[in-house]
C-alpha cells in the first residue's frame, strides 16, 4: 500500500493533480481555502481535511498548488506543526525566486524537509500526467520523492541545490509563453486591421518556424553577440508599420517593443542586430 499524501491547493490543477494520483491508487488527503473544490474530489475517493493541519497527518508528502508565496507562507504556518518528522513538502507554486530562496533556507534549517517544483502542466494534462515538472533543492530530497514526480508528469528536470533555480527557470518559461501570446495578439489585430482573417494569418507558421528564433537569433543574444543581420533601425521601421497598419485597434506588446528599439537607438545601437534589444540583459 502506497504511503499518504497529501494536496493542499485544490483549483483546477490542484485537482487535476489529485484524480491522476487517486487514479494511480494513491491515498489521498486535500484541503482547499475554497471548501466546496476540496469536498467535489470526494467523489474519486479523496478525504476531505477540515484544516491545512488535519491535512498533512500522517502524509509522508505534501503537495502545496497554492496562488503565490504569502498563500506558501500562510498555510505552511497553519500545518508545520503537525507535519511528521520524515513528510516532505513538494511545493509546485510559482514564486518569486528570493523569497523561495529564503523560505526553503528557513524551512530546511528548521527541520522541515522542503523541495520547490513548480511545473509547465495545464489541468488537462495533469489528469494523464503529462508535462514538465522543474525541482531544485536538496539533492537527497529529490532522489526520495524523483520517482513519485516521475508518475506525475513525462518528464522531471532538476535543476540542482540552489533553492530559487527552478522558481527562475519557470518564471523564464512563462515570460515566453505570455510575450509569444502578447505577440500573437498583435499579429491577429494587424491582420483583422488589414482585413485578413485570422486563420490566414496563422497559417504563416505552417512554413515559418518561431522556434528558430531561439536557437539561432536567442542564442547570439544571449551571448552579446549583436553582428547585423536584421539592422535595429531597419526593424523599428517595420514595428511602424505593423502598428500604422494597426491603426487605433489596441496591441499588446509592439508599442512597448517601439519604445525600447527608440532608446537604443537614441543611444547609438541602430546600426546593430534587433537582438541588441537585450543589451542591458547580458552585457
Amino acid at each position: 500500500m502506497s504511503a499518504p499524501i497529501a494536496f493542499l491547493g485544490t483549483g483546477r490543477l490542484g485537482s487535476g493533480f489529485v484524480e491522476a494520483a487517486l487514479g494511480r491508487g494513491d491515498h489521498v488527503t486535500v484541503w482547499n481555502r475554497s471548501a466546496d473544490k476540496a469536498h467535489a474530489l470526494a467523489a474519486f475517493g479523496a478525504r476531505v481535511a477540515a484544516t491545512p493541519a488535519e491535512a498533512v497527518k500522517g502524509a509522508a508528502r505534501v503537495h502545496l498548488v497554492l496562488k503565490d508565496d504569502a498563500s506558501v507562507e500562510s498555510v505552511v504556518a497553519e500545518f508545520r506543526d503537525a507535519l511528521g518528522q520524515n513528510a516532505i513538502i513538494v511545493d509546485h507554486t510559482t514564486t518569486q525566486p528570493a523569497l523561495t530562496a529564503e523560505r526553503a533556507r528557513r524551512l530546511n534549517a528548521d527541520g522541515i524537509r522542503y523541495l520547490h517544483c513548480p511545473v509547465f502542466i495545464g489541468p488537462a494534462m495533469a489528469r494523464k500526467s503529462l508535462g514538465i515538472i522543474l525541482a531544485a533543492g536538496p539533492q537527497a530530497l529529490f532522489d526520495e520523492v524523483r520517482p513519485a514526480l516521475e508518475k506525475q508528469a513525462a518528464r522531471v528536470e532538476y535543476f540542482g541545490e540552489r533553492a530559487d533555480m527552478a522558481a527562475v527557470i519557470k518564471l523564464v518559461g512563462n515570460a515566453y509563453l505570455i510575450g509569444t501570446g502578447a505577440v500573437i495578439s498583435d499579429i491577429l489585430t494587424i491582420a483583422r486591421s488589414a482585413n485578413v482573417g485570422a486563420e490566414d494569418a496563422m497559417k504563416l507558421f505552417e512554413f515559418f518556424n518561431p522556434a528558430t528564433i531561439v536557437t539561432t537569433r536567442g542564442k547570439s543574444m544571449a551571448a552579446g553577440d549583436f553582428t547585423p543581420s536584421f539592422e535595429l533601425t531597419m526593424a523599428r521601421k517595420d514595428v511602424r508599420l505593423m502598428m500604422e497598419t494597426a491603426g487605433t485597434r489596441p496591441l499588446a506588446a509592439l508599442p512597448a517593443i517601439a519604445d525600447r528599439m527608440d532608446a537604443l537607438i537614441a543611444s547609438g545601437h541602430g546600426a546593430k542586430d534587433f537582438g541588441v534589444i537585450a543589451i542591458d540583459a547580458v552585457r
